[in-house]
């Protein structure tokens, strides 16, 4: 062992120093007001200065960051195959070191990972610095909310672009372009929220960020917003603003998810105002359909014949993906890692905006009547 020490001294000591970092951030995380320090004064300033940056470029620097990172992964996987067979006498050590390598690299990724993004789990949320708080969720509003939204989702169907099958047909780029208005009508109301937004840009590999059951994807490497160009269009609004969130530095999916439906209602802009309510339509009704089905299938009926082809054209969209062994994979990851953010309800927190949803337009669906 002290031999394997000294011959990789350099690759200990940096396992090591992985180790003491992320050790560091799991003893840390929990002290609010040290992570809400880190937060404003060094990792928040620290993204927006790499994300000034990388809005320099037209492109995803993410992306092609992601595809460097596969490209080397795969040239050190051969270069350790290929030096483990050339080893002749020493391949027990040229494995070793081979595995040292990539846990090195891997923890300090990981690392990086938790203290760059995982510390927004940590820090104050939007229900904090709002006072609006998610609840418990009684049946007769998650009733009277989902029809508001199924009747808000009637009201502006009809004032966005439409091809001649009637399906929503506004340019991916128009809607990519108003995406530095999307938060204008939510920043008097919430100041806090104030921020120079850049846009989102589009993703080249969008079709393969589908087939991993993703939308979108904010990347704190390099402080960018970047959405699937690939999937229905009448959902890239609110994608647009949900990445613009977490941009904003909210980690939790439950409070990006409400973000993006408040954010797309308020901004005026004709193609985020409908499908704000759209997805908040969709997150409703799944939350209602299996308590009340026939309630959900009574909402549902009123919705105008626009809306629910493009809600036909979204699940069909989607269900070309569904079961394939490379969504499941992504899935058990994606859920993996929001778990070890300290988010316990992993991948179901998508879901849990209905909370909030409730909470929120409660009182506006209320006084309605259907």
């Amino acid at each position: 062992m002290k031999d394997l020490y000294r011959q990789y001294r350099k690759q200990h000591i940096w396992l090591l120093g992985a180790l003491v970092s992320l050790g560091a951030f799991r003893l840390l995380r929990g002290q609010r007001g040290l992570m809400n320090a880190l937060e404003r004064w060094i990792i928040a300033p620290l993204r927006r200065l790499l994300g000034w940056v990388c809005y320099q470029a037209p492109f995803s620097v993410m992306e092609l960051l992601g595809v460097l990172l596969v490209l080397a992964a795969a040239g050190y996987l051969l270069w350790s195959i290929a030096a483990v067979v050339r080893g002749a006498g020493q391949r027990r050590r040229r494995a070793y070191q081979a595995v040292l390598g990539a846990v090195c690299g891997g923890l300090t990724l990981w690392s990086a990972c938790c203290w760059m993004w995982g510390i927004s789990h940590w820090t104050d949320s939007f229900q904090d610095r709002s006072g609006i708080r998610a609840q418990p969720v009684a049946l007769e509003d998650l009733r009277a909310v989902t029809a508001y939204f199924a009747a808000r989702v009637g009201e502006t169907a009809g004032q966005v672009k439409r091809d001649e099958k009637g399906l929503f047909a506004v340019p991916r780029e128009e809607i990519l372009d108003a995406s530095v208005q999307a938060y204008d009508g939510l920043e008097d109301a919430f100041p806090f929220l104030s921020f120079e937004d850049p846009g989102v840009k589009p993703l080249a590999f969008s079709r393969l960020l589908s087939s991993l059951d993703f939308t979108g994807f904010y990347c704190a490497f390099t402080g960018e917003s970047n959405v699937n160009v690939d999937s229905p269009a009448c959902m890239l609004p609110a994608t647009a603003a949900h990445e613009l969130a977490h941009q904003r530095g909210y980690g939790s999916e439950q409070e990006c998810n409400f973000l993006s439906v408040l954010a797309s209602t308020t901004c005026g802009e004709p193609a985020y105002v409908y499908s704000g309510w759209l997805i908040g339509y969709v997150y409703l009704g799944n939350a209602l359909y299996p308590k009340d089905p026939e309630s959900y299938l009574a909402i549902r009926d009123t919705l105008p014949e626009t809306a629910r082809l493009d809600l036909a054209y979204n699940n069909a969209y989607w269900a070309q993906f569904r079961d394939t062994a490379a969504r499941r994979a992504s899935n058990r990851i994606y859920d993996g890692i929001l778990k070890q953010y300290g988010d316990q309800r992993g991948m179901q927190s998508y879901g849990a905006a209905v909370d909030l949803l409730v909470a929120y337009y409660r009182e506006a669906a209320g006084r309605e009547k259907f």
